[in-house]
């Protein structure tokens, strides 16, 4: 492998470490995933919850701004302290990074449905939880869908340090190639997956986050 150029030193450990790369593909999107679906199971509610209660709107998204700016690292570190090492730890720094842009973008979809409309709902006889269900939700649900997006690309970048953790992913490949002698290949494998990954996401949750988009749905009626 030494005799090699960059570029067949890249496709020589990819053909002979085919499996492992995709396990820890698999492993890397799984996890980043399971923290982003556990922050929308907390984050959604309780930003719905705050764009009803505004008072403690602006605590809620202070405390999730702060959890935004300690490092990840620092983060993993801490967690660490309680957790262990494991996948546990690093799904959890997942999770509390994730809140920040599902919550405000909960928020924020909800804050910006039509009054009109809600009185609309109202005076049809609707309760509190059909106007919810029937309309705030389904009219926001495309800004709600931008945070998760936000969240999910976020998360695989956060993942790929997991692996000083021992939660594995791309980024133990990373690390093999920082710590091999000519690993720049190396680190290429476990580094260009990552970065299709997040683009991959960040598409196809964006054509998603379109065809929610009550606008794109009124344009083609």
């Amino acid at each position: 492998m030494q005799n090699m150029n960059l570029f067949e030193q890249f496709f020589y450990y990819f053909n002979q470490n085919g499996s492992y790369v995709l396990s820890q593909f698999i492993r890397h999107f799984l996890i980043s995933a399971y923290g982003v679906l556990f922050a929308a199971i907390i984050g959604i509610p309780l930003g719905i919850f705050i764009a009803k209660h505004k008072k403690l709107a602006r605590w809620i998204i202070s405390i999730a701004n702060v959890i935004q700016t300690v490092p990840s690292l620092a983060m993993l570190s801490i967690l660490m302290l309680g957790l262990g090492l494991g996948v546990n730890t690093v799904i959890v720094t997942v999770f509390l990074y994730s809140l920040l842009p599902i919550i405000s973008n909960t928020y924020t979809g909800m804050i910006q449905v039509d009054q009109n409309v809600l009185d609309v709902g109202k005076g049809m006889g609707m309760t509190k939880f059909q106007r919810l269900y029937m309309i705030e939700i389904p009219l926001s649900v495309s800004v709600i869908m931008a945070g998760i997006r936000n969240a999910l690309v976020v998360a695989i970048g956060i993942t790929a340090i997991g692996s000083f953790v021992g939660a594995g992913g791309l980024g133990d490949i990373i690390i093999r190639g920082t710590n091999a002698t000519n690993g720049t290949a190396i680190i290429l494998v476990g580094a260009l997956p990552t970065a299709l990954m997040a683009v991959a996401v960040d598409w196809l949750l964006g054509i998603i986050e379109r065809k929610l988009d009550p606008a794109s749905k009124v344009s083609k009626s």
